[in-house]
This record gives structure tokens, C-alpha cells and sequence, in this order.
């Protein structure tokens, strides 16, 4: 990595090219130099932002907020420590000091060792990064020999999405035709963008980024939004703590997903998208930009798709360490070259989104289940899930399990199901815990729920979320103060802090479960975190303050024997 002050040569070449474009191309160009140079030089920022027209303040404000970007030289290859709950839970904490210790006195100055949030491969937990090397089932000796993960584990018997994941390479273009790829989108853009919409909307599709929100109204609404042009996103900043689902889609087969969007885009009435891949998933860029190729030289992207006038052109980009990222309009603000703060709803993407246009987001669950939809027809799609939530369901499965991965369930299954027969049980015999269903922004539930069946419908009767699918499992040897204080640690850090509900509320709670952790709670402090909980569930302006406080709300609720304050502090 380099280490001294850059030349701006190869930057001003690079600006040559994309000056044009304006702010939309600033963060490009930040992690252009990033990954050139190891920093962001005063000097760099100056030119970036005079040739984009970006205030020098601005560029400035934009480095600081995302955790990938760095404005002085880093001296040492970057080791990055996942400290999030399922790591947490399998040892991330020792990892983190170990790498410390050992690092600082045998290399001196050649490593920096730092904690950071999910990396998205909790099925190997723990988990850490090399500079942009993924190493699961981390040691101090598989870092320093880079040792990079080997895929997750996929399992169903009917493997309608994840066909061809889960193995050493993903598969090519001549692969996927050959198991019937792009006959869905044949057939869809045989039909008038309102067919495709009104089956879309027959299917009962909807949304698998957490929201659930039916996918045949949003784009209905994208297309009949007056203006243009009009925009189609895939949304792959899979940060939620324990979802690794998006990933393994990307990295086994990213043709569908293209497929998918595709199919979105004709439907709408959008000639051109983005795919929004989270920083740390630089091996999931590479492996989407050479599908991309792939089908741009095979007539899937560019003029006359498929010998029609449809026309679609698209473009990745990458985020650069954010979790509020993937709420949908911190996203657009991050692909307009903006901090990705979110913005205030109303109005939706649907009529205004990425740069104030009708734009229709969805994550990569749901666009790989579009093509089917058009490929095998309505009914038999409905045949698949329930009648609420129709089609197949992916579920991230980590922690205290036998076989943790990835499960595809095509008909509904109970909680006791998927974590004691199909994820093989807890290991040795020992007790359950408990179970945070659907990611850090979900809920904590206990065995007297394993009967729970696993649709969206069931779930909100009992006032829960299946939210992304993960399901992280902790048997009775855990030590859950230690887990609600990695979940008070990660909503902290991530809070974007442009609402003081969550700003403060973050920090505060936080502060309470550190000392819930080190079993010195005071005088009224399970009060104080039901006040602040309650207040950024009420309050606060986006997803992230919404949930933040839901784990921690439902483990009162669930194990009060934890939450014994000392008598007589305050």
C-alpha cells in the first residue's frame, strides 16, 4: 500500500473522464484514490472537488462520513476484527485482542488492528478483513496468511434462487442459459410494461430487504410517477448483523439479479439503473462486473435487448463503510455523491428518488424471485411460501448451530424446524437461549416460540419481523450481556446522527448496556433504556432509530434476571 504523498497526474486523467458527470461521481472517485494511493490527500480532495464542482467542505464532509475513506496515510496493512453479535458470540472479542497483542509486538508498524461492523460471512464467524481479503473462522495465523473464506453452505430441496451458489466459482453466462436464463425476461418484455406490472402484482412478491412491502405497487407507482428519466436500483448493502444471503446470490450466480432488474426497468419505463454493492463485498463487484460484461457482448444490456426497442444500460457502485446505506434514500443520497443521511418520507423514491426521480429499489432477494415469476408462470410461483408472503424465502442461519448457511425454504417451516432439523440442532447437546430474528434490528425470542412458523403473516401476529431472514441462535452458555453490549456498540457507531432521537439515543443506550456487561447497572437504568428505546421507536426519522432499541426492549422482556441494577447507586 502506498505510504508517501501521492502525484495528481493519475488523478487528473481519471477526472478527464468523469468531470463531466459532476457530484454523482464523487465517491467514485474518493475510492479511485483510496485503493490507488491508501488515502485521501488535502491535495487530491482540492482537485476532486474542482473538477467535479464539489465545495472543498463538502468532499471533506463526505471522507469523514464514510469509514472506508481515510484523509491521512495509514501506516500498515488494515486488519479489521468483525465485533458484531454472532461474532461477538463466537469469540470476535478475544480475536480482536489477540490480533492486537500479537500483531503490535511481532510486526511492529505492519498491521493496524481496528473492530468493525458485520462483514457479512457470519455463517464463519468470527470473521475478519485483510486489507479487501474475507477470511472466515478467523485466527491470527489465517490473517496473516490471508487466508480467504470458502463459500457458504447452501441447503433446500428446491433450489429455485440459489441454484448454482454456494460453489467455487459462479457460474458464466452459457451456464445460466442453459438452466433456462433470460426466458423470463423474454417472456416479460413480450407483454406491455402494464402486464408485466399487474403480474407482478398477481404473484403477491414482495419485498425480502426487511420492509416486506409489496414489489407490484412499487412499481406501479414508479411508473405512472410523472417526470423522467425514470430509475430502477438493486440494493446490495447487506449490512444487517447476521444476513449474508445477498452475497452468496452475487458471488454464486449474479445473472439473475440482472434479470431481475432488467425486467423491473422494462416495467417501468427506466433506461438506466445502479447496483449499489456495500464496500466490503469487493470480490461480489468483481464477479457482477464481469457477469455484466458477459451479457453486454451476449445483447442482455445496451440498444434492442432481445431484437426489441428496449433498452437498458447499467451501472455498480460501491459504498464505502455505512450501514444507514441501506435504507433506500441514504443510498440515493450516497449514488448523488452526498453523506448518506436519509431523507424525509414523503415524498417516496417512487416519485422521487435517486436524483429527485421516480426510481424503483428493491435488494437481491427480491429481484432473483422476478424472473420465476415470468418463467414458470403466476400459479405455480403462488404454489411456493405462503399465501401472505408467496415464492421462495431465504434464511441467514449463524451462530450456535451445526450446520449454519443459507436455507431455501419453498413452503413455510417452524422456527423448531429450520434451527433443531434442517440447521442440525445446537452442538453437544446444549440448551437454547435464545434466537435474534431478523438481524440487529429485530427481535430477541425464546424456546417457548420455536413453534413459530416462518412467514411474514405469523410473524407480525406475534408482533415480530422476519425483517432480512437471519436467524442467529445462542445456547445457554452465552453470555447475552455481552451480545446486547455488541448490538449497543454497533447501532452507536452507525447511527448517521442526523436525528437527535437516535443520535443521543444510540450513545445513551450504549452507555447502559456497557454497564449492564460489566453487571454495575445503576439505580433506574432498565427505565432509562425502556425511555430512550421507546423514544427513538417513536421519534426518530429512519429505519435504523426506529429499531435500534428492539433487541434490547425484547431481552428485558424476555430475561429480566439480566437487567439487576445495585442498590442505592444512581
Amino acid at each position: 500500500m502506498e505510504k508517501t504523498e501521492p502525484q495528481t497526474t493519475d488523478l487528473a486523467a481519471y477526472l478527464d473522464g468523469i468531470a463531466d458527470r459532476g457530484r454523482t461521481m464523487l465517491l467514485p472517485s474518493l475510492q479511485y484514490v483510496q485503493a490507488k494511493y491508501g488515502f485521501i490527500s488535502a491535495q487530491h480532495a482540492r482537485e476532486i472537488g474542482t473538477a467535479l464542482r464539489v465545495p472543498l467542505a463538502e468532499v471533506s464532509g463526505v471522507i469523514e462520513f464514510y469509514t472506508m475513506l481515510d484523509d491521512r496515510p495509514v501506516t500498515g496493512k488494515r486488519v479489521k476484527i468483525c465485533t458484531s453479535p454472532v461474532c461477538a458470540s463466537q469469540g470476535g472479542e478475544n480475536l480482536f485482542h489477540a490480533c492486537q497483542n500479537q500483531f503490535e509486538s511481532e510486526f511492529t508498524g505492519e498491521y493496524v488492528v481496528e473492530k468493525t461492523a458485520c462483514l457479512g460471512l457470519c455463517d464463519h464467524a468470527p470473521t475478519a478483513m485483510l486489507d479487501d481479503i474475507q477470511i472466515g473462522l478467523a485466527t491470527p495465523e489465517k490473517i496473516l496468511l490471508g487466508e480467504k473464506y470458502t463459500p457458504s453452505k447452501v441447503y433446500g430441496s428446491n433450489r429455485a434462487i440459489t441454484l448454482g451458489c454456494g460453489g467455487d466459482s459462479p457460474l458464466t453466462l452459457e451456464e445460466y442459459l442453459a438452466q433456462g436464463g433470460f426466458a423470463g425476461l423474454e417472456k416479460a418484455i413480450s407483454k406491455s410494461p402494464q402486464e408485466v406490472i399487474a403480474l407482478v402484482k398477481e404473484s403477491g412478491l414482495r419485498g425480502r430487504g426487511g420492509a416486506g412491502f409489496p414489489t407490484g405497487i412499487k412499481w406501479e407507482g414508479a411508473a405512472q410517477a410523472p417526470g423522467s428519466p425514470k430509475y430502477v436500483v438493486c440494493n446490495v448493502d447487506e449490512s444487517e448483523p447476521g444476513t449474508f444471503k445477498d452475497q452468496l446470490l452475487m458471488n454464486g450466480n449474479p445473472f439473475p439479479i440482472l434479470e431481475g432488474l432488467l425486467i423491473a426497468a422494462y416495467a417501468i419505463g427506466a433506461e438506466n439503473g445502479f447496483i449499489y454493492i456495500r464496500g466490503e463485498y469487493p470480490e461480489s463487484r468483481s464477479i457482477l462486473e464481469q457477469a455484466l460484461r458477459q451479457a453486454n457482448q451476449a445483447g442482455y444490456l445496451g440498444e434492442h435487448i432481445m431484437g426489441t426497442d428496449f433498452r437498458f444500460e447499467v451501472e455498480v457502485r460501491s459504498g464505502a463503510g455505512a450501514y444507514i446505506c441501506g435504507e433506500e434514500t441514504a443510498l440515493f443520497e450516497s449514488i448523488e455523491g452526498k453523506r448518506g443521511f436519509p431523507r424525509i418520507k414523503p415524498p417516496f423514491p417512487t416519485t422521487h428518488g435517486v436524483f429527485g426521480k421516480p426510481t424503483a429499489i428493491n435488494n437481491v432477494e427480491t429481484l432473483v424471485n422476478v424472473p420465476l415469476i415470468f418463467r414458470d408462470g403466476v400459479e405455480a410461483y403462488r404454489k411456493m411460501g405462503s399465501a401472505g408472503t408467496p415464492g421462495p424465502r431465504l434464511f441467514s442461519v449463524s451462530g450456535d448451530v451445526s450446520n449454519p448457511g443459507v436455507y431455501e425454504l419453498s413452503e413455510p417451516v417452524t422456527m423448531r424446524e429450520l434451527v433443531f432439523h434442517l440447521a442440525g440442532g445446537i452442538p453437544e447437546g446444549r440448551a437454547l437461549k435464545g434466537i435474534l430474528l431478523g438481524g440487529a434490528a429485530g427481535k430477541f425470542i425464546g424456546p417457548e416460540m420455536l413453534d413459530l412458523l416462518l412467514t411474514d403473516e405469523d410473524a407480525r401476529k406475534m408482533g415480530l419481523s422476519l425483517g432480512s431472514g437471519a436467524v442467529m441462535v445462542f445456547d445457554e452458555t452465552q453470555d447475552m450481556r455481552q451480545i446486547l453490549a455488541s448490538l449497543g456498540e454497533f447501532f452507536a457507531h452507525e447511527s448517521c446522527g442526523k436525528c437527535y432521537p437516535c443520535q443521543l439515543g444510540t450513545q445513551r443506550q450504549k452507555e447502559i448496556l456497557e454497564r449492564l456487561q460489566e453487571e454495575t447497572l445503576l439505580l433506574g437504568d432498565v427505565d432509562r433504556l425502556k425511555d430512550v428505546g421507546w423514544t427513538m421507536t417513536d421519534a426518530s426519522l429512519c429505519g435504523l432509530g426506529q429499531t435500534a432499541a428492539l433487541a434490547v426492549l425484547s431481552a428485558i422482556d424476555l430475561w429480566p434476571d439480566l437487567f439487576l441494577e445495585k442498590e442505592g447507586s444512581r
